[in-house]
């Protein structure tokens, strides 16, 4: 199969595009008309509130589901092409393991089902946890289990690993030991890593990329360290109660009055008021107020955006290239 070039670099520079990302179900949308793309090599936190469409997205790229409109590419190959499937390995929260098979028998099926199959990184990641080759799956703890799981994920060798709320049913240190065996094998193999979570201190340690998903749309889209910048934390003196009047001349996310102050996340659209207060807003931030204001106006990143796009909607963006908040 011959892909073609695009402008900005081959298709195989994005573990993921998607233009226009649709599905339906009987009961109403669950994606509307996503664009983004995901460049090769990143750790991708996918957040969102519950029923926002991330298992569907994660389910789309894992041939699951099929989309209702728009297209979809791993690595600059159509998703339904079966040159896909041994590219990427997709765990989820059940972890279906069976439970009578031992880890040893587990570890083997792996190697029997995927023929590029790594048993020593499989292995590796088994015995660090000191799990006994012996012992069956229904006997193990759930950090035990998570660890077979990875072990499996990983020792298919994906370019691309997708993660469902894989770590949600573990203790705060099984939590942590699963997240610093993910980053190492990870980082090590150059793997493309999409993981969604609700734990957002767990996203803000491990991920340099960020979908944001609300009501099925994407809301925010793009490197950690461009959109967290693109946004001023913003607090100053109410008036008759509310914002003042010049607040309205910049992107305003989310905005709270108590008493006589106001507080605000904006996406400055030029120099802040002399008079406000203004700080850079950390990550978690940013991602809370997203998630309370749903229809804020979406923003993606040049790393992120699909173009060349029809006229953007009416309040979105995408930053420059180079793009900084100024105050004043």
């Amino acid at each position: 199969m011959t892909h073609t070039t695009t402008p900005d670099g081959p298709p195989e520079t994005w573990a993921l595009e998607a233009r226009g990302l649709g599905k339906r179900y009987r009961r109403g949308r669950a994606l509307d008309d996503c664009s983004f793309r995901l460049p090769a090599g990143r750790v991708c936190g996918l957040v969102g509130p519950n029923g926002a469409g991330k298992s569907t997205l994660l389910g789309l790229v894992s041939r699951q589901v099929a989309p209702t409109e728009g297209t979809l590419h791993v690595f600059g190959v159509p998703v339904d092409d079966p040159a896909v499937m041994p590219r990427y390995a997709f765990l989820g929260q059940d972890k279906p393991l069976f439970k009578r098979f031992t880890v040893a028998e587990t570890l083997r099926m792996g190697a029997e089902l995927n023929p590029g199959w790594d048993a020593p990184a499989a292995e590796r990641i088994v015995r660090s946890g000191n799990v006994p080759p012996s012992a069956r799956i229904g006997t193990l703890s759930g950090g035990q289990r998570t660890r077979v799981a990875f072990a499996l994920a990983f020792g298919k060798r994906p370019d691309l690993l997708l993660l469902d709320e894989p770590m949600s049913d573990l203790d705060p240190l099984a939590r942590d030991e699963m997240s610093t065996l993910l980053m190492a094998e990870a980082a090590e193999r150059g793997t493309t890593v999409v993981m969604s979570s609700h734990m957002l201190t767990e996203l803000e340690d491990m991920c340099d990329f960020l979908l944001v998903l609300a009501d099925g749309q994407i809301r925010l889209a793009g490197e950690v360290d461009a959109l967290v910048p693109a946004h001023a934390l913003v607090t100053g003196v109410a008036v008759d109660g509310g914002p003042p009047a010049s607040l309205a001349r910049h992107t305003v996310i989310e905005c709270r009055v108590q008493g006589r102050q106001f507080q605000a996340l904006v996406r400055p659209s030029g120099p802040l008021d002399g008079a406000w207060q203004s700080v850079e807003p950390g990550l978690e931030e940013v991602l809370l107020a997203h998630l309370r204001s749903p229809d804020a106006p979406a923003l993606h990143t040049p790393g992120a955006r699909v173009g060349p796009d029809p006229a953007p909607r009416a309040g979105s963006g995408t930053l420059p290239e180079a793009e900084g908040i100024r105050t004043s």
